[in-house]
């Protein structure tokens, strides 16, 4: 069974306060007579759930593009830690969980509507990277929309990604998700020099695998 952690992405969608909103432009729609519908895309390439490109937060000029696709498909853990609004999540809130695969996906339940950027959500403790590092993690997800809390000037969890060459899923939705092991489908689009994608991520229970 197949579970979305994507938003959907239509005009409701919230981006951080001043990026570029979704918007659909038609220029043909056969409901107006038209042979075919055709249609462009407008918005931010942070919208909904996406993954950062290196560029985005380091020197290193490498866009998302970069990225080994390998990184971003196979087992991961869903994780859910007990954290407060505008709080940053301890090494201790995931030290008790043995941490099993290259990919975790982390369930803080902050931003509970991705329609609506509440600036509380909860983040990273740069530490708190290093700790997953450690333990084999490649990639980090989060049901935030970012890995730094949203007033942040220095990005300190962002660096310590950096440091370790890890890659950030952001802005996914973990509602409903039990926690435990499944396997992680999140490519970005193969967008040459980008500082970030979105992704359709979704989780496959893994006995499907």
């Amino acid at each position: 069974m197949l579970k979305d952690i994507s938003p959907p992405l239509n005009a409701n969608i919230a981006v951080f306060p001043g990026d570029v909103p979704l918007r659909r432009n038609v220029m043909l729609d056969r409901s107006r007579g038209h042979l075919i519908t055709l249609s462009s895309l407008q918005t931010t390439v942070h919208v909904g759930a996406h993954i950062d490109g290196p560029n985005h937060y380091s020197r290193v000029q490498a866009g998302v593009d970069a990225w080994p696709l390998e990184r971003c498909i196979g087992p991961c853990q869903v994780i859910s830690v007990d954290v407060q609004r505008g709080a940053l999540v301890q090494p201790a809130q995931l030290a008790s969980h043995t941490i099993e695969h290259e990919r975790v996906l982390v369930h803080t339940g902050t931003y509970p509507d991705p329609t609506h950027y509440n600036t509380d959500f909860a983040a990273l403790h740069p530490d708190t990277v290093d700790l997953l590092h450690e333990g084999g993690v490649q990639l980090v997800g989060i049901d935030t929309p970012s890995m730094d809390p949203s007033h942040s000037k220095t990005l300190d969890a962002h660096q310590r990604f950096a440091a370790h060459d890890m890659i950030m899923l952001e802005g996914l939705v973990l509602q409903g998700v039990p926690d435990g092991v499944y396997e992680l489908i999140a490519l970005p689009l193969r967008l040459e020099g980008f500082d970030a994608s979105p992704v359709r991520a979704v989780l496959r229970t893994i006995d499907q695998v």
